[in-house]
């Protein structure tokens, strides 16, 4: 029977997980089922050994004694209950097998409510549980790397799931890790609801962001209605990196796709949402890219990095020299 790797960072009451912060649970979902404790594995080592082996593909191409594997880390938005957090780790995993990716993937499941007025409660709480995706997750899985094995650790952030990520790169350097040398590959936001000033580079905030990985792409849309600043849970607040797309004083390791094009083709001609959508999930103009087969093909070659960012299939350059998402020939 097949499984889904999930970290869940909510609380217990009831033997049933609830949308409060809690210790975080290493869990093995068996396919088609909602997680539960009962699905947690009791010693983390177990948990990462069984991860570990499913991540591992083949042998460096550099160094045949080398072990290679993939490892791509999704972390959901603000109100998602685990039934959508579920069907978009199962969508979007297996589009990218179907792809050609032949690595695995582990959901880190924070606390977010199922309530659209939930918004600043689920910050706060994606806040208080961010270190959580630093020393139970990523650094964790990062000291499994041995001499003779190399897999790269990705992530992928939706929405307030970019905040998770960058709130828990920030505090990490804040809490004085032991290792403070790790790294993850590739990071990708897609409608990422933090500020795009925020993303400078001499931002303190994003500094360290950018010195632990490896290359970070943003993918903006300015049809993202969720992300407007006239939204009213957003009240205030600067424009978003997920609608705007990223500032230009960014080193060179970040780069921003423009999906605006693209979207605006696929929400008016009904043949290319038939050809390129498998499925909605949430609201439309937000949250396309799971189950999309050009965002999954794009993710997938940014993912591989064995194409230099400007010659990917699905791009190309726009009149002002950005780089535009496209439907491939």
């Amino acid at each position: 029977m097949s499984e889904d790797f999930v970290i869940c960072a909510r609380a217990i009451e009831r033997n049933k997980f609830i949308a409060e912060p809690g210790a975080s649970q290493f869990l093995c979902v068996p396919d088609g089922e909602l997680p539960k404790p009962s699905h947690a594995v009791k010693r983390q080592d177990a948990w990462i050994k069984r991860v570990r082996k499913e991540a591992v593909w083949g042998k460096d191409a550099r160094d045949k004694t080398r072990e290679r594997g993939d490892l791509l880390v999704f972390v959901h938005g603000y109100n998602n209950d685990q039934e959508i957090v579920m069907k978009r780790h199962r969508r979007l995993k297996g589009d990218l097998i179907e792809t050609g990716y032949k690595g695995t993937m582990v959901t880190f499941d924070w606390p977010s409510d199922d309530k659209a007025l939930n918004y600043v409660e689920d910050r706060h709480d994606a806040k208080q549980t961010a270190m959580q995706l630093v020393t139970d997750c990523i650094r964790a899985l990062s000291e499994e790397q041995t001499p003779d094995c190399t897999i790269n650790v990705h992530l992928i952030g939706h929405s307030t799931g970019a905040y998770v990520i960058r709130e828990a790169f920030d505090d990490a350097d804040d809490s004085n890790l032991a290792n403070n040398s790790w790294v993850v590959s590739q990071i990708a936001f897609i409608g990422g609801d933090i500020s795009a000033a925020s993303l400078s580079e001499n931002e303190s905030s994003t500094q360290s962001l950018y010195r632990h990985c490896v290359r970070l792409t943003n993918y903006s849309n300015l049809r993202d209605s969720v992300l407007k600043l006239s939204n009213t849970k957003r009240l205030g607040m600067a424009p978003r990196v997920g609608r705007v797309g990223l500032p230009e004083d960014v080193p060179s390791k970040a780069v921003n796709i423009d999906c605006t094009e693209y979207f605006g083709q696929l929400e008016l001609d009904t043949t290319i949402q038939e050809e390129d959508q498998h499925e909605q999930l949430g609201t439309f103009d937000h949250s396309w890219h799971i189950g999309n087969k050009v965002f999954t093909r794009d993710l997938f070659e940014t993912v591989k990095g064995d194409l230099d960012r400007n010659v990917i299939p699905t791009r190309k350059h726009g009149d002002d020299g950005s780089l535009v998402l496209v439907r491939p020939h």
